[in-house]
């Protein structure tokens, strides 16, 4: 009998982490939990303690993560902030590494995974945003598998598979238009943060929520697709899918094109992306196409959603350019949820950063971590000039 894969999973407190959780839950025989990792929430993660005891866990916060050493005492290890991030995903008994984690934050302890070399389930789509060159080099130097959780870019890697890739004329990301695709440009400025995390479709943290309003999820996605599948930016398209059945499509050089669809949960593509290449059975609802009886698409209004346009701009730029647009989008978001600057501020916080910035064609980690520093200083003083 196989022995379980082991898993570490960064952010298991957020919404991949804890569907990432029920998917391992389903198959106790194939996956193992070794390590957990948490920001804040020590009680929820005090709950997976001690349903899937883990040997260790990590909590960012240093006082929290002594709190929780007092409360599991004896049951499981506890590490803490970027250090103990790092020493988890380099240690032997990990074959997986769920990258969870929100932002830039995600990016370090991943490269250090794949240096370790563990296989990746790439749910932080800011990794490949910042450092996709330094990431997907590492993943081929090290040979571990890169696979993508995000439901857009699972459906396009099965659309993929058995097709020889020079043969992809175009990728057609979908977008569900988040709350805003039927709203007046006009009325933009008075959109309020409840109304922005109010989501028609789906469940997730509060700043990918922001960033599906602003269409700026979708343009992390467009650059994500172009290091995971290696296609030119003017073959990455968007379209607007309100239903989100339709996941994403690959159109080929023989004019046939082919999508993946599912009900719009997020355990199937996880399940995916840690059992692949198997396809096992599960108990995940099945699409019923006669209840939804019609699907429809139309192009995105980029002059309402300037931030997807500043995305492939970004893209274009190339070097450094994205890592900017992803600093500067994180400060953006963050003041318009504490309800510092209006929701039209982020485009122009982002647009004014990418402005400014020279991009670096060759560069290091240090590169990037540097640049991120300065563009986020940067956008917090754009932010309090356009409120001052």
């Amino acid at each position: 009998m196989t022995a379980p894969r082991t898993i570490a999973i960064l952010g298991s407190t957020g919404s991949i982490g804890r569907s990432s959780l029920d998917v391992i839950a389903n198959f106790p025989d194939r996956f193992q939990v070794t390590y957990l990792t948490a920001m804040r929430n020590i009680d929820l993660l005090r709950e997976q303690i001690n349903q899937f005891r883990p040997r260790g866990v990590v909590v960012a916060d240093e006082r929290l993560a002594d709190t929780l050493r007092r409360e599991v005492d004896g049951i499981t290890e506890v590490l803490s902030g970027p250090d103990g991030l790092m020493e988890i995903v380099a240690r032997p008994d990990v074959d997986i590494v769920i990258s969870a984690l929100v932002g830039f934050a995600g990016l370090k302890p991943t490269l250090q995974a794949i240096e370790s070399g563990k296989h990746i389930a790439l749910a932080n789509k800011e990794t490949l945003v910042v450092g996709g060159e330094l990431v997907t080099g590492a993943a081929r130097r090290k040979n571990v598998n890169l696979l993508p959780v995000d439901s857009e870019h699972s459906a396009i890697f099965q659309c993929l598979q058995g097709e020889d890739h020079r043969t992809i004329e175009r990728i057609i990301l979908t977008a569900s238009g988040g709350p805003f695709h039927k709203l007046p440009r006009e009325e933009f400025r008075s959109i309020t943060v409840e109304r922005a995390l109010n989501h028609p479709t789906w469940k997730m943290g509060n700043k990918i929520t922001v960033d599906s309003a602003t269409l700026m999820n979708k343009g992390l996605e467009v650059i994500e697709a172009f290091w995971l599948f290696g296609v030119p930016p003017e073959s990455l398209d968007v379209v607007v899918h309100p239903q989100s059945i339709i996941h994403s499509l690959v159109e080929f050089t023989d004019g046939s094109t082919k999508a993946q669809l599912g009900f719009p949960d997020m355990k199937l593509p996880i399940q995916y992306a840690l059992t692949y290449p198997e396809r096992p059975t599960s108990a995940f609802r099945r699409l019923d196409l006669e209840a939804i009886r019609e699907m429809t698409f139309f192009p995105p209004d980029f002059d309402k959603f300037p931030c997807l346009r500043a995305a492939y701009t970004a893209l274009e730029m190339g070097g450094t350019a994205p890592a900017v647009l992803n600093a500067a989008n994180e400060v953006a978001v963050q003041l318009f949820l504490e309800e510092k600057i209006p929701f039209t501020a982020i485009p122009t916080v982002i647009q004014n950063a990418l402005h400014v910035h020279q991009p670096l064609h060759s560069f290091t980690l240090g590169d990037l971590e540097s640049i991120d520093a300065e563009t986020r200083s940067r956008a917090r003083h754009d932010c309090h000039s356009l409120i001052s």
